[in-house]
């Protein structure tokens, strides 16, 4: 069964920049699209950005594209996410999922395994 486990949050002022690492045991990722989530104080968890298996493509919510970057090392079993421009409205847990299929890539109900979520709080 594989685990998920993020790291590479913490405090950051706006204009900075962040790199998140989601680290998997237990089982290959290399078959998988994965994703990045984030979700702030009473709010629901959103879309960020995700990857396919083999990182042809990616995507992103337009509240990042141009500022993020997904990407994913098979070998090491580990996908990122590099935040550069950081703003006050990026602070939230950020989730690393895997995808286990659907019509949507943006639903987190079409994904089975989580990790436990890494805070980003970015200081304005």
């Amino acid at each position: 069964q594989v685990q998920l486990v993020e790291s590479g949050g913490g405090l950051v002022q706006a204009g900075g920049s962040l790199r998140l690492s989601c680290a998997a045991s237990g089982r290959a990722l290399s078959g998988y699209f994965m994703a990045w989530f984030r979700q702030a104080p009473g709010k629901e968890r959103d879309f960020v950005a995700a990857i396919t298996s083999s990182s042809s493509s990616t995507n992103y919510a337009d509240s990042v594209k141009g500022r993020f970057t997904i990407s994913r090392d098979n070998a090491k079993n580990t996908v990122y996410l590099q935040m550069n421009v950081l703003k006050p409205g990026d602070t939230a847990v950020y989730f690393c999922a895997r995808f286990r299929g659907g019509s949507s890539l943006y639903d987190p109900q079409n994904y089975d395994v989580w990790g436990q979520g890494t805070q980003v709080t970015v200081s304005s």
